[in-house]
């Protein structure tokens, strides 16, 4: 697996596999500090391309019931964005690594110390999942000159004209929900509709497309591997790591890297 330390590596490495990578999240602060690096460094054996660090939120409003209980475990532990640069240090030394935040715990801690501190723990981006489109600009300018990506999440009810606007301050990927509901849902999942988002935001944009939320098992990952470049797990991880335990995740992931390793066939992918 090939580190991806600059915006422009994270956008090519997306691009340059004949299949669609494997994103994995796991929310900082979970476990001591041993216990995490250990299950990092299993997650990353296991077939991880690219991992996403959670900074833990006491309102993750766009997060289901596995990841929000994750979270507020991890505030109960102590965890605090001084923890996520430790943990995305130890992550960077075993895969590419993109910090996943909300707003307000980047603007608490400094919107530029928050940035120089995750560039120098060696993720490649940071992606604000609720960025206000006030501060867009200046945020993805900020993360530019700091030589990380700022990839964007982009619903499929945006507008003509805000998808021009959201794509003029993303870099690294742009990610296409799979499903419109909190984190962890397991439903079925529209892949028309998903198709027809991706084939949307791929004009509107050279970046890479990735795509997770509701992506509950490696069928449905097989399925939508396909349609991006990038095919993101969250809450199925997380579930198992908290209820199994560090070796069924790792089984978990996998499953789930087996089921993206297939070239993809499907048109919307090129």
């Amino acid at each position: 697996m090939s580190l991806l330390p600059t915006r422009t590596s994270l956008s090519t490495h997306l691009r340059s596999s004949s299949s669609a990578s494997l994103g994995v999240f796991l929310p900082a602060g979970l476990m001591a500090p041993h216990a995490e690096r250990r299950t990092i460094d299993v997650l990353a054996e296991s077939g991880t391309d690219l991992l996403e660090i959670g900074v833990p939120h006491r309102a993750p409003v766009l997060d289901g019931p596995v990841i929000t209980s994750a979270y507020h475990e991890a505030l109960g532990r102590g965890t605090r964005v001084r923890d996520v640069v430790d943990t995305v240090s130890h992550a960077a030394s075993r895969a590419s690594v993109v910090v996943m935040a909300y707003w307000e715990s980047v603007a608490r801690y400094g919107t530029r110390l928050f940035a120089r501190d995750m560039k120098s723990a060696g993720a490649a981006g940071v992606m604000v999942v609720d960025l206000p489109d006030s501060v867009a600009g200046t945020w993805a300018a900020m993360l530019t000159k700091t030589g990380l990506s700022s990839p964007r999440l982009v619903p499929p009810h945006t507008a003509d004209n805000e998808l021009d606007e959201v794509c003029a301050s993303a870099s690294g990927w742009l990610y296409a929900p799979a499903a419109h509901e909190p984190t962890g849902y397991q439903g079925p999942v529209d892949l028309e509709g998903l198709a027809r988002s991706v084939r949307r935001l791929r004009r509107a944009s050279p970046l890479p497309v990735v795509s997770g939320i509701g992506i509950s098992t490696p069928a449905l990952a097989r399925s939508v591997a396909p349609l991006v470049d990038g095919v993101m797990v969250g809450s199925p991880i997380v579930g198992a790591l908290t209820s199994a335990g560090r070796e069924a995740a790792a089984a978990l992931v996998a499953d789930f890297a087996t089921a993206v390793s297939a070239p993809a066939e499907d048109s919307a992918h090129e």
